[in-house]
């Protein structure tokens, strides 16, 4: 194998906008992050909902007063008599030839 190719894996400390700190290796030096596995809502199970030019409240007020869906007509069907039966002749079936 061929010596002096590769980079220099040097011990970098990573630090999160929530405050968590940890060590590990990279080629890139120190690195910062603005989420990390102890704040992202994946991983926590709690939604943080940032609100981009209040589109949450418009959508939530825009959608808040819209009116229900009537259930579906399932009880009206199943009490309906069956057809009455029709004065049809069956059909036979056609002759071998």
């Amino acid at each position: 194998m061929r010596e002096n190719i590769h980079p220099a894996y040097p011990t970098s400390k990573v630090h999160c906008a929530c405050g968590a700190t940890w060590e590990t290796r990279s080629t890139g030096g120190d690195l910062h992050l603005d989420i990390c596995s102890n704040c992202h809502p994946f991983f926590t199970g709690k939604q943080k909902l940032i609100d981009t030019q209040g589109r949450i409240d418009r959508f939530q007020k825009k959608y808040a007063n819209s009116p229900k869906v009537p259930p579906k007509k399932a009880k009206a069907a199943a009490e309906k008599k069956p057809a009455a039966k029709s004065d049809k002749k069956p059909k036979k079936p056609k002759a071998e030839a």
